[in-house]
């Protein structure tokens, strides 16, 4: 114990002395949680139209006026002919064009078979092609729909009508940055604490300080545990400094409890400060350390569920996320802040992150080889 404490107040002088990393713990998670929520929306909005209106009726200038009042779609102008607008999509000023047909009005309130709407959407981006054209397809529905309400009114028998309530849970308003502050906590962690303990090993082999540990009476052991501690302990204040950064800013709190919070985050840093201590052990430059800890963080990043469903994902890739530690981590995160799960409820998770965290801890420690 009393060595390890000299190493650890070691580590912990060595961090303050350099005047660039205590900085960067404070300054990193201020700037995430401030600014990406903001800028990292993976709403889609303002998505540009353009309507070739061959009926001018009044329900085509109605779906016009829709059009421009809508947050997530913007007219960008009315073309006279397709080929018009073909050509403002392919400058990039717009993104869908919707062609409404001569006679469409007439088709409606007469009763008859409606004519076709033709609706073109640019998929070079394929999310923003796609949902530009769901939105616009719902204000069409909505605009026909109450033509019809209207032509409804006027007959004698009214017909049933249905009404459906809709209760958004653990969301109700639909806030993307309710979804995202978690994924912003666990890609700090991710990052300061899969970096950092890697570079610090690193950092020492190339400068000749480690062979002072090499020669010293130092185990396994208490080496390993010196250079996890001082980053568990740093992750942990990097949290807390985005938990009350949710808190004051966003309104956010986790409402599965702190203990819950805390309790998973200790035992991931444990599990990403292991992993890049064995990538270290392996290294011999920052280079090496730096692309191999880069493709690990990538994969975990893409595969972990952590920006896209796991369920979305091809069968083979959702085996694979079965030996990914974030992806657990990730479901405890999400799970305790919106949707308030405690300890309890998600035991298994723990037990499975305690496992990579025991699997990943002694290989750290085994593979640290004193070479004097």
């Amino acid at each position: 114990m009393r060595v390890l404490l000299v190493v650890l107040r070691k580590e912990f002088q060595q961090f303050f002395r350099n005047s660039f990393l205590p900085r960067l713990c404070v300054m990193f998670p201020l700037v995430i949680m401030l600014v990406m929520p903001l800028v990292a929306n993976l709403e889609v909005k303002h998505v540009g139209v353009v309507i070739v209106d061959r009926d001018h009726s009044p329900i085509s200038r109605r779906i016009a006026s829709d059009v421009s009042a809508s947050e997530y779609l913007s007219l960008y102008a009315e073309a006279s002919t397709y080929t018009e607008a073909i050509s403002i999509v392919e400058h990039g000023d717009a993104d869908v064009i919707l062609e409404i047909p001569c006679g469409f009005y007439d088709s409606l309130s007469q009763g008859l078979e409606p004519l076709t709407l033709n609706l073109s959407a640019n998929s070079v981006n394929a999310t923003k092609g796609t949902m530009g054209a769901q939105y616009l397809q719902r204000v069409v529905a909505t605009v026909i729909a109450e033509e019809d309400a209207k032509a409804m009114v006027q007959m004698p028998i009214a017909e049933p009508q249905i009404q459906i309530s809709t209760l958004n849970l653990f969301n109700p308003t639909l806030n993307y940055k309710h979804f995202m502050i978690p994924a912003l906590m666990i890609m700090l962690i991710v990052m300061l604490c899969g970096f950092l303990p890697a570079l610090n090993i690193v950092g020492e082999k190339e400068t000749g300080t480690i062979e002072q540990i090499n020669v010293s009476p130092i185990s396994q052991l208490t080496f390993t545990l010196g250079k996890i501690i001082p980053y568990w302990i740093i992750g942990l204040v990097v949290l807390t400094i985005a938990v009350i950064v949710a808190w004051l800013v966003y309104g956010l709190t986790p409402k599965g409890g702190l203990l819950t919070l805390y309790s998973a985050t200790a035992l991931f840093i444990i599990v990403m400060s292991s992993m890049a201590v064995i990538f270290a052990n392996f290294s011999s430059n920052m280079q090496q350390v730096m692309f191999v800890m880069f493709f690990f963080v990538m994969v975990f990043i893409l595969m972990s569920g952590l920006l896209t469903p796991v369920s979305s994902m091809p069968q083979w890739a959702q085996i694979i996320t079965y030996g990914i530690p974030p992806r657990y981590f990730v479901d405890i995160m999400r799970a305790t802040y919106l949707r308030g799960a405690s300890i309890s409820d998600q035991y298994m998770w723990f037990i499975i992150l305690g496992g990579f965290a025991i699997v990943f801890a002694t290989a750290a420690i085994l593979t640290y080889r004193k070479q004097s």
